[in-house]
This record gives structure tokens, C-alpha cells and sequence, in this order.
């Protein structure tokens, strides 16, 4: 029996993914888990991995192609089974064509010319109508057939003004976080409470842990210690450890704490997964290994989903403190500023000492004044009094 491969949905934030390279052609064996296609989304690049072994029978997404999750972008036969090729333009198979898509040597596409009988007399009427080349129609019906609907998607296109000069287009990572933070703006209750923490005992146990990591290869970091902690408090505080969705507050069983790592083309969240049962240099260990992927875009899907509450940072920028933007649909996230040595009174004395702006930014639908207020000091209390990180 025939299995259909289907994009799914890595994140559920993920509306689509392109097709940016087959690793299978038509006809080709291949086993259960092995990769396909390399699929490329808004955050991540990852393979797309055979859901049963077989013989790939059709190829239903060019290479280069968007296409919506849920669709079948190809179909596993086994050995010697004959699969009738399905319609293209069925809801499950509808695929978006990038401009220069190239399919596999192996695999048919439809038709993009305009040849007789390849054109529905309504389509070829309304391209005669607008002086449009059939050539630069993608044909979606029946064995590329090109349709009404399909001169109307290329008119449009077309119509589409050309950004002026200077401007550049929100595409990939930074089109998906406009839209993210738009809808964080828009859909929640944000308020932003800070606090100032005494961290001097938290830069010492770093400085010493600079002899016991380096078997390792490992420097330690202050965010490895802010992550630590935030660990340790959403575990003692799991109103605080939930999203907000449209099913009501989901209160998140595993803390996951997402760490923002910036790149050159925008921000990226990896995910510390069960991040309160791991040491600090289990932590430190895979902060690195994410940022040493996101860099070379090899996140995997489990990298950057599943996060129930996010860490971001402005300190390696001299930042004192800022308001962060909560990553939907979790209901709150810790911003953290640069340390910085200044006199303070520590003690009943004027001492020089380490302080640095923590600022908690929560949906107040999810959460009031007061529980959030009391899991910041529990943050600031772990970071000041850090001895346990050490065990």
C-alpha cells in the first residue's frame, strides 16, 4: 500500500517549508528514516526522512518549491506496486513554485508552456486579455494543465510592485520574526517589571570554574548561570513555566528553557530541553553545541521547539536593561543586561561590587503583578547566592 510523505510541522509556528534539495529521485529504493529532502523553513534547515521503505514513486514538489505543511510532496510505493500519479492541484498537494525552480532529471512537472490543449479556454482568454506570456504560467491542474485561478496567481504577481530602492523585502528569518513579535504586541497583555541583583559571588564562582572546565574546552559563561537559575525557579514557580494558546493556560510539565542566539540574519531560540535536571556544564555544553549549529544552519526541529520559557540577553552590547518582547505563546521571558562593577552598599558598607538589571516581561492575562514579581526575586536570589550551581 502506498504511503504519502508529508511535510510536517516542526514548531507550531511553522506554516510552510521549501523544498531545497531531493536526495531521492523517482524509482530509487529507499529505507524507513532515511533522508529524502532537504527542507528549509524560517528557522531551521533539516532533512525530511522516508516514513516507511520502499521504492519513491512520484516526486509531487519541485526542488525550489514553498509548499504548505500537511502537503504530500512525494509518494512510497513498494517494490514492483503501480501508484497512479495523483491530480497536483488537490488541497494536500498545493505547492508554491520559486521563481528558477529546477524538479529532479527523474521526475515530470507540470507543464508550464503554453501548448495546445494544456490551457483552459478561460485561462487562455484572460492572459490574451492582459498581454500575458503563457510561458510564465505555472500550470497546477491535471497533468499541468494551466488554469483560471492559475493566470490569476501570475497577473497578480505580476501587478505586484517591485520594491523601490534600498528597500529590501522581509523574507526568511526576519519576515517570521515581524510576524511573531507583531502578534506578541498584538494578542497579549505585556508588562515589564525589573529588578537590580548583587551578582559578585555569581563572577567569582564563574572565574573559578575557569580551572575545572578547561579539561573540558570549556569557558564558562554568566548566561550558563542565568540559565541555571531560571531553571531552578520555574521549577518552584510552574505558573510561570506555561503558554497561553487558544485551548486556555497550558501549565508545561518539562522545563525548557529557550536561549536567543543572534545571528547575522536575525534571532534564533534554541531549546535547553529539561533544563532543571542538568548540570551547569551540561548547560554550558549545549548552549555552545546550538550555537555552533544555528551558525552553520543545522538546527534540527528539536533544537528550536518545545520551549516554555525564553533568556535573552543585550549584555555582550553594554546594554544596562531593555524590555524584551515575550516569545508566543509562552506567557513570559527574562531580560539580561551587562554586569557591571560599581559601588554599592553590601552589608551596611559602600563596596565596589557586580550588578546587573534583570527584567521579567509577562502577559498579564496569564499572570499578575505578584507571582511574577516573587519568581524574579527567587531568580535574583539563586543568582546572588550561587554556591549550589557548583554540586
Amino acid at each position: 500500500m502506498p504511503t504519502d510523505v508529508i511535510l510536517p510541522q516542526w514548531g507550531m509556528n511553522m506554516q510552510e517549508g521549501t523544498l531545497v534539495k531531493w536526495l531521492k529521485r523517482e524509482g530509487d529504493p529507499v529505507a524507513q528514516g532515511e533522508p529524502l529532502v532537504e527542507v528549509e523553513t524560517a528557522k531551521i534547515n533539516s532533512e525530511l526522512e522516508s516514513p516507511s521503505a520502499g521504492v519513491v514513486a512520484h516526486i509531487l514538489a519541485a526542488e525550489g518549491s514553498t509548499v504548505a505543511v500537511g502537503s504530500v510532496v512525494a509518494i512510497i510505493a513498494a517494490p514492483g506496486e503501480n501508484v497512479a500519479r495523483p491530480v497536483p492541484a488537490t488541497p494536500s498537494a498545493t505547492t508554491r513554485a520559486a521563481p528558477n525552480s529546477v524538479a529532479p532529471a527523474a521526475s515530470p512537472r507540470p507543464t508550464t508552456a503554453a501548448a495546445p490543449g494544456q490551457v483552459v479556454p478561460t485561462a487562455r482568454r484572460l492572459a490574451q486579455q492582459h498581454n500575458l506570456d503563457m510561458a510564465l504560467v505555472q500550470g497546477t491542474g491535471p497533468g499541468g494543465r494551466i488554469t483560471e485561478a492559475d493566470v490569476q496567481r501570475a497577473l497578480d504577481a505580476r501587478a505586484r510592485p517591485a520594491p523601490p530602492p534600498g528597500v529590501t523585502p522581509l523574507t526568511g528569518v526576519r519576515k517570521t520574526i515581524a510576524e511573531r513579535m507583531l502578534l506578541s504586541i498584538q494578542t497579549m497583555a505585556q508588562v515589564t517589571i525589573t529588578t537590580e541583583a548583587d551578582v559578585t559571588e555569581m563572577v567569582a564562582l564563574r572565574k573559578e570554574l575557569l580551572g575545572q572546565w578547561r579539561a573540558h574546552r570549556l569557558r564558562p559563561m554568566d548566561q550558563d548561570l542565568v540559565v541555571k537559575a531560571v531553571a531552578r525557579a520555574l521549577a518552584e514557580h510552574p505558573h510561570v513555566n506555561a503558554v497561553l494558546d487558544s485551548s486556555g493556560l497550558r501549565h508545561i510539565a518539562e522545563v525548557n528553557i529557550g536561549v536567543a542566539l543572534a545571528l547575522s540574519e536575525g534571532l534564533i531560540v534554541g531549546v535547553v530541553h529539561n533544563a532543571n535536571k542538568k548540570t551547569l556544564l551540561a548547560i554550558a555544553q549545549e548552549v555552545r553545541e546550538m550555537a555552533a549549529k544555528a551558525r552553520d544552519g543545522k538546527l534540527s526541529p528539536e533544537d528550536v521547539t518545545g520551549s516554555s520559557f525564553t533568556i535573552t540577553s543585550l549584555a555582550s552590547f553594554d546594554i544596562d536593561a531593555f524590555t524584551p518582547i515575550i516569545n508566543p505563546p509562552e506567557v513570559a521571558i527574562l531580560g539580561v543586561g551587562r554586569i557591571v562593577e560599581k559601588p554599592a552598599i553590601h552589608q551596611g558598607e559602600i563596596a565596589k561590587r557586580s550588578m546587573v538589571f534583570l527584567s521579567l516581561t509577562f502577559d498579564h492575562r496569564a499572570l499578575d503583578g505578584a507571582p511574577a514579581a516573587q519568581f524574579l526575586q527567587t531568580v535574583k536570589r539563586y543568582l546572588e547566592e550561587p554556591r549550589w550551581m557548583a554540586v
